[in-house]
């Protein structure tokens, strides 16, 4: 179901097992790809997340949630039980604090969103590529140029 804004609102998910489930209110119609070291460690390949503002998550079995400071910006968060990978989610003040970027897979229903950027692309491994065009695409020095709390990183 689609709102004014481009979101589909009521979507929900959950990890492998089935001990941690979310209800996002409110979710961008937006998908974005991350070949960074850190991402690709993390999921085993790229990250492709829906960034979903926190206040519009509930989480169930949030006694499940581990997490970890990953970074001196972000953290992650996994499901205990079953060790599915739950959420990255911006920590450090400023304009992308509150975003939580949710693995698309996660989604009950992972369809209907639209691939629009994709960072990191000079860390992608050669043997995969994603097909579609139009989306915004950024080396990891465009990263740094674009998001200066990531010289260093």
């Amino acid at each position: 179901m689609r709102e004014r804004d481009g979101a589909m609102s009521g979507r929900e998910g959950g990890c492998l097992c089935g001990a941690v489930r979310f209800v996002a209110a409110a979710v961008p119609a937006t998908a974005g790809i991350c070949h960074c070291e850190m991402c690709r460690r993390w999921t085993g390949s790229a990250l492709i997340g829906v960034t979903v503002k926190a206040e519009d998550l509930s989480w169930q079995g949030a006694e499940h949630i581990q997490e970890k400071q990953t970074s001196g910006w972000a953290k992650r968060g996994w499901c205990g039980e079953c060790g599915s990978n739950l959420f990255f989610q911006v920590t450090m003040d400023g304009p992308y604090l509150g975003g939580v970027e949710i693995p698309m897979g996660l989604f009950d229903d992972p369809n209907g969103f639209e691939i629009t950027n994709e960072i990191y692309i000079d860390h992608k491994p050669h043997s995969y590529a994603f097909a579609g065009e139009g989306r915004q695409v950024l080396t990891r020095q465009q990263c740094v140029e674009k998001f200066a709390v990531l010289d260093g990183e």
